[in-house]
């Protein structure tokens, strides 16, 4: 028992660690998947990067009650922690499979949603300000190329011309002809962005969701070893 206390106390710092990593990536994900997201129907890449800084949060939490249990070998402690752990294991590990499921659907799901927003630009200005921020920062313009603006009956807008947005505080006409326009479109642009961020949410969320099961198994172990102790005392 005292090996295994040992040995779950140790593991409690190795999860105080995953538990900033878990912060660390969710909030980076979370800064870097903006406005990107905003052009998608996928509700995964809003909802788990909130999730994974929740559960880096919970895990310090998680971790004192391991430590203390562990230490001061208290039963009650320890099968809160393990509860604990086992509920964060589920999360994760969810998050991780849907990461790798995303990853395969985005393209399908980029390009419909994409599509759709397109049709709207000129009359909805969240959708305008969404695709301005990304034609300015990626330096694209429309979906495939500058001709989708065309094909939806609608201007190229100045944003598709670098450094020509405004001339004397007034907007420039960007044209097909204009000698800065942004030629690759926008499609192939966010998705070198948003792919290896689900493969990373994925990859952490089951790296160290079978990182964590090891501690339930730890402080089972532990559990068992302390309740063994009290009957036969």
């Amino acid at each position: 028992m005292s090996c295994v206390k040992y040995l779950l106390f140790s593991f409690n710092l190795l999860f105080a660690i995953t538990g900033l990593i878990i912060l660390i990536v969710g909030a980076k994900s979370e800064i870097n998947a903006h406005p990107y997201v905003d052009l998608t129907d996928e509700s995964f890449y809003t909802s788990a990067p909130v999730i994974l800084i929740i559960v880096g949060l919970i895990v310090f939490v998680v971790a004192f009650f391991g430590c203390c249990g562990a230490v001061k070998e208290n039963h009650c402690m320890i099968v809160t922690f393990s509860a604990f752990l086992l509920i964060i294991f589920i999360a994760e590990l969810a998050i991780g499979i849907a990461g790798y499921m995303k990853h395969k659907d985005l393209e399908t799901s980029l390009m419909r949603s994409l599509n759709d927003s397109i049709k709207h630009y000129s009359n909805d200005t969240s959708i305008q300000h969404n695709f301005d921020i990304i034609q300015t920062d990626l330096q694209c313009c429309g979906i495939n190329g500058p001709a989708d603006w065309k094909n939806n009956s609608l201007p190229i807008p100045s944003t598709c011309c670098a450094g020509q947005e405004l001339v004397e505080n007034t907007p420039v006409t960007c044209t097909e002809t204009s000698p800065t326009l942004h030629k690759k479109g926008c499609l192939d642009e966010i998705l070198t962005h948003l792919k290896p961020l689900s493969l990373l949410l994925g990859g952490v969320g089951v790296g160290i969701a079978f990182v964590q099961l090891l501690g339930v198994i730890f402080a089972c172990c532990l559990a068992r070893s302390i309740r063994s102790q009290y009957e036969t005392v």
